[in-house]
């Protein structure tokens, strides 16, 4: 089911991001960030990202209370390209940050990895 998912994901990725110019080149002070400052640098447009995918799943028609975390990866692609700004963004950030087409590997990869997990567990957590 993550392996369909992530490939439609791809598809959809590929059709609604990359109308997107590409990135300047990395400045100077990018590259000269420590791991821990790159990473601080990044949280805050992982956190948007995540959290539109999040409400955008939470307020999808399809979405009910109890569903089984495997069903939600399709509401997760589908929100992921209603999110795409926020996820454009942490993209972006990611290519000037650690080099140009890391930002779309850190999503198809580690992001995607964790991305149903952190969902799941946010759309059940009582709303603040």
């Amino acid at each position: 089911m993550i392996l369909e998912s992530a490939f439609g994901l791809s598809l959809v990725l590929n059709v609604s991001l990359n109308t997107q110019t590409p990135v300047a080149p990395d400045p100077v002070v990018w590259s000269q960030l420590s791991a821990p400052q790159k990473q601080a640098a990044l949280l805050p447009l992982v956190r948007r990202a995540t959290d539109c995918i999040v409400r955008k799943v939470s307020m999808s028609p399809r979405y009910r209370a109890g569903m089984h975390p495997a069903d939600i990866n399709d509401l997760i692609v589908d929100s992921i390209a209603a999110c795409g700004r926020p996820v454009r963004a942490m993209m972006d950030a990611h290519d000037r940050l650690y080099g140009n087409g890391s930002g779309e590997a850190f999503l198809l990869g580690p992001y995607l990895d964790v991305l149903p997990s952190a969902v799941v567990r946010q759309v059940k957590a009582p709303a603040r």
